[in-house]
């Protein structure tokens, strides 16, 4: 070597690079007009903003999909988590129907697309609702573990999350609980 710099090919030190697969965390949000009811949409919004602080911290990336009036919206599809988020998440209103049965259609498509472009990626699936559909004639399967977090309140509660987890093969907790 002269000065450091390397003469030969075998004076070269070659380092591989370790490096962890991505994680992509997609987050389908039912913002329809029965969360409205008995704050259940304001509690998961708390739930929301810890995550999107979860998701910056250890670099995720997030997609973000809501399921609010007549059809689902991306609010961001693969990005890093930001501080952005937090403004979307303060102006996020209830409203309107659910189409969250379109929401969980785009979200696999999606998904499908982003695997076999990323395939090493971890991708996660958490769904946010009250479960208050009126019928599902058959949940899309979608390809990554998931998590379904139950945000029916009041009363009376009719215990469809449970039952669209289950379809889903995800894992179920009521917000209560988490």
């Amino acid at each position: 070597m002269l000065n450091g710099r390397p003469r030969l090919h075998e004076d070269l030190l070659f380092h591989l690079r370790t490096r962890s697969a991505h994680e992509l965390w997609l987050v389908i949000v039912d913002a329809s007009a029965s969360t409205r009811r008995h704050r259940a949409l304001s509690d998961a919004k708390g739930l929301l903003a810890q995550l999107f602080d979860d998701a910056y911290r250890q670099r995720a990336r997030l997609a973000l999909l809501t399921a609010s009036g007549s059809a689902p919206k991306w609010q961001v599809q693969g990005l890093k988590a930001s501080s952005g988020l937090r403004d979307w998440l303060d102006r996020l209103g209830a409203g309107g129907g659910t189409p969250l049965l379109a929401a969980l259609s785009q979200a696999g498509q999606w998904l499908s697309t982003r695997q076999k472009r990323y395939p090493a990626e971890q991708q996660r699936l958490l769904l946010v609702t009250d479960g208050r559909l009126k019928e599902w004639p058959g949940l899309p399967m979608l390809e990554c573990p998931g998590l379904l977090i139950d945000i029916e309140r009041g009363p009376i509660r009719l215990g469809r999350a449970k039952v669209m987890a289950s379809e889903l093969e995800a894992e179920y907790r009521h917000i209560d609980d988490v």
